[in-house]
Order: C-alpha cells, then sequence, then structure tokens
C-alpha cells in the first residue's frame, strides 16, 4: 500500500499545529530537520518535533539533514518520532545508530542523496525499517524531480526483494502529480509531497489524490507481485 508524507517544510512555519491537522488523513508527517552544515538551510529542531507531536495523531517521519546523527539522531526517538532517518553520508557507525534507533522505540532510516549509490550498503538493509533515496538534492523544498533517480530506485526494489525484506523504499524531493506515478513504477512506496500537497487549495484531498495515482501503478507494478 502507498503511503503519503506530506513535508512540513512546504508549511506555514507560523500555523504548524493547523497544518498538522490539514493532512491528519495523511499516513505520516514528514519533518525536514536541517542544520545549516550538512545542507545550506536552518529548520527545526527536538523542540519543534516535541511540539508538534502533541499536536497531532499522525506519526512523525523525522528526515535529519544534519552532521553528527550518530550523537543527534537518538534524540528525535527520544522526541517521540515515530520513524528517523539519518544520511549515510554523514553517520559515523550507520549500523549501530539504526540499531540504538529501533531500541528507543522509532523505526531506522537511512536515506542517500543523489550521488551516492545504494550497491555498497546492500549488507546494511536488513538493519533498516526504511530507505529513503532523494530524488533531488537536500537542503531546500521546491525543487524539480530528478529523472535519473528512476534507475537507483529500481536497483534498490531489486536490492530488497532478493533479500526478501520488509522494507518500505522512500522517495523525497518533487514528488507529485506529475512525477508520483514514475516512482511507483519504479519500486518506490513511500512518498514525500511537499509543494504537491501543501500548495493544493484542499491538502487533504491532495493526499488522496496522490496516494490513488501511486496504488493504482502499484497494483499492476512487477515488483508488488506479492508485496
Amino acid at each position: 500500500m502507498a503511503q503519503i508524507n506530506p513535508s512540513i517544510l512546504s508549511a506555514d512555519f507560523a500555523r504548524l499545529a493547523e497544518e498538522a491537522k490539514a493532512v491528519e488523513g495523511s499516513d505520516w508527517l514528514h519533518v525536514d530537520v536541517m542544520d545549516n552544515h550538512f545542507v545550506p538551510n536552518l529548520t527545526l529542531g527536538v523542540p519543534i518535533v516535541e511540539a508538534l507531536g502533541k499536536a497531532t495523531d499522525t506519526p512523525l517521519d523525522c528526515h535529519l539533514m544534519i552532521e553528527d546523527p550518530d550523537r543527534w539522531a537518538p534524540q528525535y526517538a527520544e522526541a517521540g518520532a515515530g520513524s528517523v532517518t539519518f544520511h549515510v553520508e554523514a553517520a559515523a557507525a550507520p549500523v549501530r545508530l539504526a540499531r540504538e534507533i529501533r531500541a528507543k522505540g522509532a523505526r531506522a532510516s537511512m536515506a542517500l542523496k543523489p550521488a551516492t549509490p545504494i550497491e555498497p550498503y546492500e549488507d546494511l538493509l536488513p538493519e533498516l525499517d526504511m530507505l529513503l533515496i532523494m530524488t533531488v538534492e537536500p537542503g531546500f523544498g521546491g525543487q524539480a524531480f530528478l529523472d535519473i533517480m528512476l534507475p537507483k530506485i529500481r536497483r534498490t526494489r531489486e536490492l530488497i526483494g532478493k533479500h526478501g525484506l520488509d522494507l518500505w523504499l522512500q522517495v523525497d524531493g518533487g514528488v507529485s502529480a506529475s512525477t508520483i506515478e514514475r516512482c511507483a513504477e519504479a519500486g518506490a512506496d513511500v512518498f514525500v509531497a511537499g509543494s504537491a500537497v501543501y500548495g493544493a487549495e484542499d491538502p487533504a484531498a491532495a493526499v488522496r489524490g496522490l496516494r490513488a495515482q501511486a496504488e493504482a501503478v502499484t497494483a499492476a507494478a512487477p515488483w508488488a507481485c506479492g508485496h
């Protein structure tokens, strides 16, 4: 089943509680954490995640675009995030970190920037609950989708199938009504959508529409047989 995770990076930061409630039919609320070091942008941190967790029943999917996630990522699990994603490019000990996130009660997820190949991390996949393939360079919302990432999504889905893993495959960056079907066909089943949801007149309806598009494609995709 396709999951839609609206990104609050595209929401009105002065009305975060209301913006979270506007998409309560979504599967997760995607929270972009940026430190102005790993990426050239600064957003929010643990206190906002704690406050959001109290303002919505939608579980929080925290994507940490930060340096030294080995030190900081577990705090987001403690703050109430249901899923915590760290970037493998920034992690010193990704297996240990994934295990620590899981031990604190959250799903452990690893993200790869566009230029980072999946193949060197094949042996790490059983340690994860989700893998995030960035379909734009991390750091800013509203970027155009990178079609050159589709083969990487396919290769990742093949690796997941090869090992028989129950591993979610998330895409983030430029996901919209015009790109989500390509991502689903390639093998993604969790979709982060920012401006496509919060730029819509009715964000909740946008979530339902994106999910319907993805599920229609997934139903016919060879990779999803028995998924």
